[in-house]
């Protein structure tokens, strides 16, 4: 438990001096504003980080809006839920290692979206050598996302046909490439934009299909079943109307997981479907899973990276958070990443523990 000294001091405006750079929100459903968090001396079993590279996910604009399912923060805070970061100081690892981290912020946890970051040591995995650090931060939520729905809770098979809904956002974008490179026998990415699905073909699709607006269930299987026949594998990241229409066309004993849903809160699943063809369906939330649990999968993306794993990435000064935050809540087609802007910050000597902020 902290203790009133140890909670983050979150100034209402401004940079106090000794303050830490970072974005704030205020209250739920509010936009982050740029200011300052001064964080306590680093406890035991912790690591401090120099961000270097922290993306933006729907995770955390969910979070932020108060409607969440699992997490609702009614104070000021910092958020961002992921970064890859330079050490600065830790007793588990050396500083100036580069490193992985996922935050849980709250208003006595500040997030990624900070110069400085303090995370548990058991948050924090060590980044290969020579990888891109923006690209690796890039591919974490999403990636895993993607990854452990299709491989770990779906078992894909190689041979098996895949169907992904929401297929042209980051983490529709990474589900494609991994099924391919999965061995899977056909790949359909379905979405509403023809320009980001005609992309996909370049990066594993077999067939891509536009969702139609007012379009009936009927049809719409209709078109799935044209153009990628049953379906053994669905990653669901829209539900609603989308996730009905492509149950009808799944195959007998299909596995089908939903990581969101853009498209509807709700969605008709008859008991006769769902019974007669055997399907299993499942959710994932990649919030209640352990880093530990996610390793082997970021171990895959990393090494899939440097063989060609493709992620479309936009970089934004931490300033410029407000516009990338709108920007995300449209859905865009690929990771914005925030480069927190701090030219006081040298990467320190990676034998060097006496090194400090």
């Amino acid at each position: 438990m902290r203790t009133r000294s140890e909670t983050p001091e979150l100034p209402d405006r401004g940079a106090p001096e000794g303050g830490v750079r970072a974005a704030i929100v205020d209250s739920p459903g509010a936009e982050p504003r740029l200011g300052s968090v001064v964080l306590p001396a680093r406890p035991a079993g912790s690591t401090l980080l120099a961000v270097l590279a922290a993306p933006l996910n729907p995770l955390d604009l969910a979070i932020a809006s108060g409607t969440f399912h699992s997490a609702r923060h009614e104070s000021p805070y910092v958020p961002g839920s992921e970064c890859v970061g330079v050490v600065l100081d830790s007793d588990r690892h050396a500083p100036g290692d580069l490193v992985y981290a996922e935050c849980h912020a709250s208003p006595a946890t500040p997030g990624a979206f900070a110069a400085r970051l303090l995370v548990a040591d058991e948050d924090v995995l060590p980044l290969p050598d020579g990888l891109d650090p923006v690209k690796a931060a890039a591919v974490g939520n999403s990636g895993t996302a993607a990854y452990l729905p299709l491989v770990e809770h779906a078992g894909l098979r190689p041979g098996e046909t895949v169907l992904v809904l929401g297929a042209t956002g980051a983490v529709g974008q990474l589900a494609v490439q991994v099924a391919h490179r999965a061995g899977a026998g056909r790949v359909v990415g379905v979405a509403r934009d023809h320009a980001a699905l005609e992309r996909l073909l370049a990066l594993g699709a077999d067939a891509v299909v536009a969702v139609r607006a007012e379009e009936g269930a009927d049809e719409l299987a209709a078109r799935l079943l044209t153009a990628a026949g049953p379906v053994d594998v669905v990653l669901d990241g829209l539900y609603g109307a989308p996730l009905e229409a492509a149950l009808r066309v799944c195959a007998p004993q299909a596995r089908v997981v939903n990581i969101g849903n853009p498209a509807g809160a709700t969605a008709r699943i008859p008991a006769g479907l769902l019974r007669g063809k055997r399907l299993t369906l499942s959710g994932f939330a990649g919030l209640h899973t352990p880093l530990r649990d996610k390793q082997a999968a970021l171990t895959w993306l990393w090494t899939a990276l440097a063989d060609g794993l493709h992620v479309a990435v936009r970089t934004f000064p931490l300033d410029g958070l407000p516009a990338a935050w709108r920007a995300q809540a449209a859905s865009p087609h690929a990771k914005y990443v925030l480069l927190p802007d701090d030219a006081s910050f040298t990467r320190p000597t990676r034998h060097d523990r006496s090194t400090r902020p």
